[in-house]
This record gives structure tokens, C-alpha cells and sequence, in this order.
């Protein structure tokens, strides 16, 4: 009787739910359920169904999400805003930890112990934002089932369920990937894993690099990219014998023009800190004890250390989940604009999601903490309501350095919007500097360093408004302040 009821139910209840002009709506599996709940049936049928229930390790099940990092964090907030957390959200993480902010382990975090430097559970998800610090009490009050330290191993589609490294066995509603990046890699051949060489994704990785910052003389920061730039501005504060070695021939060059990143260099020469441009690596070198001693270059020239950092750039972590739908050409698992993959009721967010950036009309995977906050908030939103809305991501990046105690200069800039067209190029980094992009005479992107709130506010109202400018006005302009004046001005 039990199991034709079940059959009646689920032929008049579909997975999909037709709204308003064919917008269709996913209905989780547990909705069905909650209708079948209703039903009067035999008490030994319901046993048979606690039986079947039992066989999963994870007790809330109508939402799955899989990974713990920033989207994690901010998706349980939105859960839990909803009021769909307690009972129904389980969080399965690889990390011993709740989720956190995790920019802050290239920045306060390596801080020296006399710096005042950053420690959980100080910045535990949403404080980066503005919101409640998160800690793993919290996941509890709010019914909240955290699994640590069991990575996602497996997943059977048709029956909704996920293996992890452990063995468990958990069933999802709706499953929410989250898993983030992984950092890329030097191969083992050359040296990838000596003892000396540290990566940075977790705070693990970041307190074996704390370990050796601490006995270290020599420090080699391989790459030019953010991590580059913040490990070796941290390590100043350890007064290390650093050098910073990358192929491109000026810092950060995916944004930075060789105007900009000449400045932010001499700052770092200023410091004490070498660059060793345009170069690459053959290999990393080890002594007796197998530790990390040299980095040999292809011209033949070697850099002695005891200490290496790798910073490289990172790889989505689409593992296990590659049957779901990725994108071959940024990478990631490919997703709409509210972060439905091809599979009805599995969601991708964060770094691992390939998305639809409306306001430049091309699939991009975005790579910052801000991205994950707000496309996990918009996902989970879309899930819960009738918000149908795309995401319309505008792209930003920034970057905080030097601002342990007794520093000498601060550095925060931000970016906006997209750099293409010709740059124009204000101010002289005392401390101010701004960099516009202007293509067909529309701005395209800011980038402005050590400004006040209210001119770090202008920034993406310039350049989501992307208004026509006068480009010689911009480069007449003596000074930032009257720069953002005439740019404001156009808005």
C-alpha cells in the first residue's frame, strides 16, 4: 500500500514546476517527501522507511553543500536568513575547521607573533563582509550538521547520494558544490615537494609556512601574482632575505601596467626585497637532509634558500563532481546565471563555478573571496524563493599589504570592471595613484590606491555605469581627486 501511495505521489509531483511563462523551477526530492509525510499508512511500512533512512551517515539531508570555505560560510548565512538551515543543512568540509575568511591567510595571518597577527577563530566567515562571526558553536545553535575532515569522494547522481574518504554515505535534496581551488602544484620531479616548499590554500598550509618563516634566513617567493606580492610583503616583517622570481617581466601583470607595477616594486625594493623578472625555473635544489637548499633557473643561475613559497596560481576543484558539466575553456563546473549546473537540483558556486558574466557577455570563473560571498548568497536566494534575477556580477579585486605594526607604509588598493583599452595613469603613489581604462571612450575599469571610503565607493558606480569620457581631460588632470572628479562627473 505504502509504495503505491509513494508511486501516485511522485507521478503528480514533478521535479519541475512550471512558473510564470514556462520559467522552470527545480522542486528538491524532500518536498515530495514532505508530501508523502502527510500520508496515513501502516505503521510497519514507516518502519520499513526509518530502516532505509538509517543507512545514510548524515542526518540532514534536504540540503547537501560540499566544501568549507567562504561560499560555504555565506550559504549557511542565507540557509539560516531563510530560516531552511536547522535540521535540513549539512556541511561536508575536508578542514578541521568551520568556515573562514580566507584571504586573511596571505595577510595578518603570517604576520610575526609580535605583529598582533590574525588567528581563528578571529575571522571564521561572515565577519570579512560585515556579518556574525561564524564559529563552529554557531553552525550547532542554528541546527546546522558540520562534517570536518572528510572530503567528497564520490557521487551517484541517480540516487542523489555522495561517498567521502571515510566511507560515509550521504544522501542529498539538493547538493550545493562549494569545493573552491586547489593550488597549483610544482611536479615533484623538479622539487615540488621538499621539505622547505610550502603552498598556501589552508590554514595548515599556512602554519608550516608560519613554522619556517620562523627559522628561516632565506626566503624565494616563486610568482608575481597576489600571493607573491602579499607573502613577501609579510615576510619584510621577518626581516627575511627575500626574492621574488616570476616569468612576466613586472608584477601582477594580468592588471597591473608596467607604469603601475613599477611603482608598487620600487615599494618593495624599498623593503629589501629582490625580483628576479622574466626568469624560469628548472628546477629546486636539496641537501643532505632533503630540505630545499637552491632554485636553479634555465640560464644556469641559482638562488640559494632555505624556505620556498609557491605561488603559482590555482586549479578549480572539480573532483568528483566532473559528470556534472565543466567548461573547457576557463575551467570550473559550468553554471547559469542563478548557478544551476545540467544535473536538476546540484548548484556550483564560488571559484569552482564557470558563470555567465552578464555585464561583459562572456562565461568567466572568478577567483576572489568576493565572488563567493555574493554568489552563494544570490544561488541559495534563487533556491529558496521565486528570485529569479541572473547574476550580474561586477568583477573586483584588491589587495592589503605592509599593514602589520610599525610599518612604514600601508598599502589597500581596489579594482573595478575590466581592463581593456588605454590606460591613463594619475598620481605619483604619495600615496595616492589611479589607473583608469578607457576603451571606445568608455571607462572600463579603476583601479585606485589608498583611497578615502567615499572615492572607493565611486569605484563600481564607474565602472558598472562604464560612462563616456574625456580621455585628455583625465590625463590633464593634476592630481587623483580631480581625476575621480571628472569621472564622476560623467556618470
Amino acid at each position: 500500500m505504502y509504495s503505491v501511495v509513494i508511486r501516485r505521489l511522485m507521478a503528480t509531483t514533478p521535479n519541475t514546476m512550471s512558473i510564470k511563462q514556462g520559467l522552470s523551477l527545480w522542486c528538491p526530492q524532500s518536498a515530495v517527501l514532505n508530501r508523502i509525510s502527510r500520508v496515513s499508512v501502516p505503521s510497519r511500512s514507516f518502519r520499513r522507511s526509518f530502516v532505509a533512512a538509517s543507512s545514510f551517515d548524515n542526518e540532514n539531508r534536504e540540503y547537501v553543500v560540499v566544501g568549507g570555505g567562504n561560499a560555504a560560510g555565506y550559504a549557511a548565512r542565507t540557509f539560516v536568513e531563510h530560516g531552511q538551515a536547522n535540521g535540513k543543512l549539512c556541511i561536508v568540509t575536508k578542514e578541521p575547521y568551520a568556515p573562514y575568511e580566507r584571504p586573511a591567510l596571505t595577510k595578518a595571518y603570517l604576520f610575526p607573533l609580535d605583529k598582533k597577527p590574525a588567528r581563528l577563530p578571529g575571522f571564521h566567515t561572515c565577519v570579512g563582509a560585515g556579518g556574525e562571526r561564524q564559529t563552529p558553536d554557531w553552525y550547532k545553535e542554528q541546527g546546522i550538521e558540520m562534517l570536518y575532515e572528510d572530503p567528497v569522494t564520490g557521487i551517484d547522481i541517480e540516487k542523489q547520494t555522495l561517498t567521502t574518504n571515510s566511507g560515509k554515505l550521504l544522501k542529498y535534496g539538493t547538493l550545493i558544490i562549494a569545493t573552491g581551488c586547489t593550488a597549483s602544484r610544482f611536479p615533484e620531479k623538479i622539487g615540488g615537494n621538499l621539505p622547505g616548499v610550502h603552498y598556501i590554500r589552508d590554514v595548515a598550509d599556512a602554519d608550516s609556512l608560519i613554522s619556517s618563516l620562523g627559522k628561516a634566513k632565506k626566503l624565494v617567493v616563486v610568482g608575481g601574482g597576489y600571493i607573491g606580492m602579499e607573502v613577501a610583503a609579510a615576510a619584510v616583517a621577518w626581516k627575511l632575505d627575500t626574492t621574488i622570481i616570476f616569468p612576466e617581466e613586472h608584477l601582477l601583470s594580468r592588471l597591473f601596467t608596467p607604469s603601475l607595477a613599477q611603482k608598487y616594486e620600487q615599494l618593495y625594493q624599498d623593503s629589501g626585497v629582490k625580483f628576479v623578472k622574466g626568469a624560469k625555473i628548472k628546477h629546486l635544489e636539496s641537501g643532505p637532509d632533503s630540505r630545499v637548499t637552491a632554485v636553479k633557473l634555465e640560464d644556469g643561475s641559482s638562488i640559494e634558500t632555505d624556505t620556498v613559497v609557491i605561488g603559482i596560481g590555482a586549479k578549480p576543484a572539480v573532483s568528483p563532481f566532473d559528470m556534472v558539466g565543466l567548461n573547457n575553456t576557463v575551467g570550473g563546473i559550468e553554471v547559469d546565471g542563478q548557478f544551476r549546473t545540467n544535473i536538476p537540483g546540484i548548484f556550483a558556486i564560488g571559484d569552482v563555478a564557470a558563470f555567465p558574466l552578464k555585464i561583459y557577455n562572456r562565461i568567466a570563473r572568478v577567483e576572489h573571496v568576493d565572488h563567493a560571498r555574493k554568489s552563494a548568497q544570490h544561488c541559495i536566494k534563487s533556491l529558496l524563493t521565486a528570485h529569479t534575477h541572473t547574476y550580474d556580477y561586477l568583477p573586483y579585486f584588491y589587495s592589503r599589504v605592509f599593514e602589520y605594526e610599525g610599518s612604514s607604509r600601508k598599502v589597500w588598493w581596489q579594482f573595478f570592471g575590466d581592463n581593456v583599452g588605454e590606460a591613463v595613469e594619475v598620481g605619483n603613489f604619495d600615496p595616492k595613484v589611479a589607473t583608469f581604462w578607457i576603451d571606445s571612450g568608455k571607462l572600463k575599469g579603476v583601479l585606485l590606491e589608498s583611497g578615502s571610503p567615499e572615492e572607493f565607493q565611486l569605484l563600481p558606480k564607474l565602472a558598472r555605469s562604464q560612462p563616456s569620457v574625456d580621455i585628455a581631460k583625465l590625463q590633464n588632470a593634476s592630481s587623483v581627486e580631480e581625476a575621480l572628479e571628472i569621472a564622476q562627473a560623467s556618470l
